[in-house]
């Protein structure tokens, strides 16, 4: 059987690769784009570094600095009218997560029209958008080599998952030098993020031997350092091995697809405005703890990988220090419970139903080695509270 790997056509890996932005987009052939990023990025002065090479590559650029954190319907449209209005013949998606998932979803409504709903899965979006060039600011999403996007619809508060080949950046930037200025908060959210996104594309029924290999790698990377770069942002090595292993982990997914973690998390995040790496960070030692019986050999390569156990150990001493290290990283890095986050208990308890629901519905689940039922999501959610 084969298996249909997609990735960016350029990734430029490495300190100062986010200054080669204008020497790609004269590569392909474009001329008008626009800027899609947050405040906090024009701020850093990221944005303007950006333009700059830019200008030394003789391109004028227009910027759209009014996306926000888990971006929804009504966050993207004034940046869908200003494609739609313009003349923009291509995007660089500057910053976390959420403006690379901004920018996907900008790309294809500002080319094709339609609402977002109208793109969602299990529709596959196959059309090209305009040309993304990806510049991620934080070592977690691995969105700038996926074929996904997540836009929360807010009259129902469902995050959609919209994923196809037209979703996938044309080129990125992977620059860790501009992950540097991150707080500890974000790094820890993001780094566990990337992290669960290497173990679920390991476990995935959809993963594969070049999946796997992707997958290997990066938690090699990731988890030794996560610890190093909460404590110390300025670690250099540790910064360029998260970033690294942030996007080998979102090739991996991207082609292997997300699972039970993910599939909970989203309802979380869109209900209570929790940031996705942290729910994502919240649920992954339950989750991992309730599939481990379905892919313990799996997981026991992921403890291998991960360096907490050795190949000495079995299958089940592996799995014990992998439990055991999943529950330390979260203590470590200041995971907060659900009602720690300051969600209101019976809100939560009442909204149960729904949220199990929702996560079915997003496939991720289908895809865990241990397939659970709503009720078994249930009983999930009320112990993670």
């Amino acid at each position: 059987m084969s298996t249909q790997i997609i990735l960016p056509r350029i990734l430029q890996v490495g300190a100062g690769a986010s200054k080669e932005v204008g020497n790609i987009i004269n590569a392909l052939e474009c001329q008008r784009p626009l800027i899609i990023t947050d405040k906090m990025m024009v701020q850093l002065g990221y944005v303007a570094a950006v333009q700059e090479s830019l200008k030394a590559a003789g391109i004028d650029s227009d910027v759209f600095q009014d996306t926000v954190p888990e971006p929804t319907v009504s966050s993207i449209q004034a940046g869908v009218d200003q494609v739609r209005n313009g003349n923009y013949d291509s995007i660089i998606a500057v910053g976390g997560g959420s403006p690379i998932d901004s920018a996907k979803a900008i790309s294809i409504l500002g080319k094709y029209g339609g609402v977002m709903r109208d793109y969602k899965f299990p529709r596959v979006v196959t059309e090209p958008g305009l040309p993304i060039i990806a510049i991620p600011t934080t070592a977690g999403t691995g969105s700038e080599c996926t074929k996904v996007t997540i836009i929360t619809d807010e009259t129902n508060d469902e995050k959609m998952l919209c994923v196809g080949i037209g979703f996938m950046p044309t080129a990125a930037l992977v620059d860790y030098s501009l992950t540097l200025s991150l707080p500890a908060r974000t790094t820890a959210d993001t780094g566990i993020d990337a992290l669960t996104h290497a173990m679920e594309a390991y476990v995935s029924k959809k993963a594969s031997l070049y999946s796997d290999s992707q997958a290997i790698a990066a938690m090699k990377l990731l988890a030794p350092n996560l610890r190093k770069v909460f404590h110390d942002g300025t670690d250099q090595q540790a910064r360029e091995e998260m970033m690294l292993g942030s996007t080998l982990a979102g090739v991996a997914f991207s082609n292997a697809s997300v699972a039970l973690v993910h599939g909970m998390s989203r309802p979380i995040g869109a209900f209570y405005h929790v940031p996705h790496g942290l729910s994502n960070a919240m649920l992954l030692p339950m989750v991992t703890e309730y599939s481990i019986p379905a892919a313990a050999e799996r997981y026991a390569d992921c403890a291998r990988a991960m360096g907490v156990a050795s190949e000495s150990d079995s299958t089940d001493q592996a799995n014990e220090k992998l439990m055991a290290e999943l529950y330390a990283i979260n203590e470590e890095l200041q995971v907060p419970t659900p009602e720690q986050f300051g969600i209101e208990r019976e809100h939560f308890f009442n909204n149960l139903e729904v949220m199990a629901e929702q996560a079915l519905a997003s496939g991720s689940p289908g895809n865990n080695p241990r397939v659970p039922s709503a009720e078994e999501i249930i009983e999930i959610y009320k112990k993670l509270w």
